[in-house]
């Protein structure tokens, strides 16, 4: 059995002659909380795309937990144990919390199927257990349209841990917060870490550094650098891509 959950190997892509990735190779330990980050264009939601069945490798493969996935259609990598949190939230905004939580526990496929489904009791306890985990629990009867950005975020973020995912992908969880809503979401990641294996895309560093096991720093399509926030901080090769980029406080 391997020692990573999570292996890309010598893994590109193409995009109409575009090279998006070029010979990536990428390994993540099972239940770390792995960072990636890089200038815009360096192929760090290109990755993501790839590992969830989004996007097709042109060359390379990914094993996750020892079975290759790479050609696999999407709804059966999730079925592997594979969630993706997107950029832009998809909740269903008409619905209240509680209402979004239960048809995301469910496997059913249909939300008027889940609708009989909210008075079961199990049901209901696991739906207040991951209220609670996200801190929407006082919103439980709540439109999810009437959140907040950041509340948002995190019923997204629930919504992908309700099918309980081995490895979860999270794509700029805290685009548009306010401070306090990214000082809670890094309570949050801080209490999945080791339950969940995550792979997060961020641009704020100093969430980055709050949360980071491990730093992977991407650059035109390849793995440019790896390690602690210390340590790529420190790096004149990391700090030589991001000339022109804004610096690694906007990465």
């Amino acid at each position: 059995m391997s020692a990573y959950q999570l292996s890309i190997k010598g893994v590109s892509v193409s995009f109409g002659g575009f090279k998006a990735l070029s010979d990536l190779n990428l390994q993540v330990p099972q239940g770390e909380l792995r960072c990636l980050i890089g200038p815009n264009g360096a192929g760090k939601t290109t990755t993501l795309d790839l590992i969830c069945g989004k996007t097709k490798v042109s060359t390379g493969e990914i094993i996750f937990n020892d079975q290759p996935i790479h050609r696999l259609r999407e709804f059966k990598i999730a079925r592997l144990g594979i969630g993706r949190k997107f950029q832009v939230p998809s909740v269903f905004r008409e619905l209240s919390v509680r209402e979004n939580l239960s048809i995301g526990m469910s496997q059913e496929p249909t939300i008027l199927r889940n609708l009989f489904r909210f008075g079961d009791k199990a049901n209901a306890e696991s739906t207040e257990r991951l209220a609670v985990l996200v801190d929407l629990q006082d919103e439980l009867d709540r439109p999810a349209g009437f959140l907040s950005h950041g509340q948002t975020q995190w019923l997204e973020i629930a919504l992908v841990l309700a099918q309980d995912p081995a490895l979860v992908l999270m794509d700029e969880p805290t685009a548009g917060m306010t401070t306090q809503e990214t000082r809670k979401t890094v309570e949050l990641f801080m209490r999945l870490k080791g339950k969940h294996t995550l792979i997060v895309v961020e641009h704020d560093m100093g969430f980055v550094r709050d949360i980071a096991e491990t730093i992977s720093v991407m650059h035109q399509g390849r793995l440019l650098a790896q390690g602690s926030a210390d340590e790529i901080s420190q790096s004149a090769e990391v700090r030589e891509a991001y000339l022109g980029s804004g610096g690694m406080g906007h990465a």
